[in-house]
């Protein structure tokens, strides 16, 4: 008997942990971070309990919804690709019926969540950001163009904002200078992963920039728009939503972004392609941080 019992625990540990993978989990981590910080920096003191929760809550499973559908559309090219192949539907331990549900009942229980308990302002930010990345990006955008990750990073760009509008219910310039700097971070940040895995993206029949214009013309993408980040960084500062603390995160972390662009311009290959994608996540979260850190420093001298 404890043994049967013992065996059929650990089949629905098992079970439940494939859905798990469908949604990404680091993924929605980092977007739930950036949401954090976007909440925070709209309140002058505490946000209030009902949006912080309920708002993380509901913009981390529109996240994970978006990420499950991503797996279920991209099971074909998941499945040719070494750093996807061994997914929960590639693998064969989810069917695609399941995964959907899964995907789709998550999306709308998010959006009736933000709805009614945060409010619609959100509920419809996170609705488009969620189409935005689930279907634009990735049944269109993806397969039709090498400036995919371009335009399709707008939706992976909102969560600060929908973050800001729960607090405040409404877009405010401080909330879009947050989705503006993950926007300009995203081709950079994603190129040098390409960069490394472009055979990969070549043999799914993806156009990304490494396969349609080559690596050294990626490389020169990538120094122009870490250059482009480090301009765009300072506009928080420029505006008066950060002081100096902010500042000197911003151009300290944005120098060593441009440096390892100039390292990887300058290095053969793809040697160095995931150092500089590994520090392009490092610089994110420092950004947010000292951006955090910044408001409240402001607000205890103050």
């Amino acid at each position: 008997m404890a043994i049967s019992n013992i065996s059929m625990g650990e089949t629905h540990q098992l079970a439940w942990r494939r859905y798990y993978d469908l949604t990404k989990p680091k993924v929605v981590a980092l977007i739930l971070f950036t949401a954090l910080v976007g909440m925070l920096l709209a309140s002058p003191g505490m946000v209030p309990l009902q949006a912080l929760f309920f708002g993380l809550l509901g913009i981390g499973l529109a996240s994970a919804a978006g990420a499950a559908l991503n797996h279920v559309v991209d099971q074909r090219i998941d499945a040719v690709m070494e750093r996807t192949r061994d997914r929960p539907l590639p693998r064969g331990d989810l069917d695609t019926t399941h995964a959907l549900g899964f995907a789709l009942g998550m999306a709308a229980l998010s959006m009736l969540m933000l709805a009614t308990l945060v409010n619609p302002l959100t509920a419809a930010l996170t609705f488009f950001a969620f189409l935005g990345y689930a279907v634009i990006y990735t049944m269109y955008l993806k397969r039709a163009t090498p400036q995919n990750i371009v335009w399709g990073g707008l939706a992976g760009a909102m969560p600060p904002l929908l973050g800001w509008t729960a607090v405040t219910g409404e877009v405010g310039l401080e909330g879009l200078l947050l989705v503006l700097l993950i926007f300009v971070w995203t081709p950079p940040h994603f190129w040098a992963l390409a960069i490394k895995r472009r055979t990969e993206y070549a043999r799914a029949g993806i156009p990304m920039l490494p396969v349609t214009h080559g690596v050294d013309f990626t490389k020169l993408q990538i120094l122009i728009y870490s250059l482009m980040l480090l301009t765009v960084s300072l506009m928080p500062f420029l505006v008066h939503m950060s002081g100096l603390l902010y500042l000197a995160g911003a151009v300290a972390f944005g120098a060593g972004f441009v440096y390892h662009a100039v390292r990887l311009l300058r290095s053969k290959g793809d040697g160095y392609a995931m150092k500089t994608f590994g520090y392009s996540i490092v610089y994110l979260m420092a950004l947010f941080a000292f951006l955090l850190a910044d408001h409240y420093l402001r607000l205890a001298l103050a």
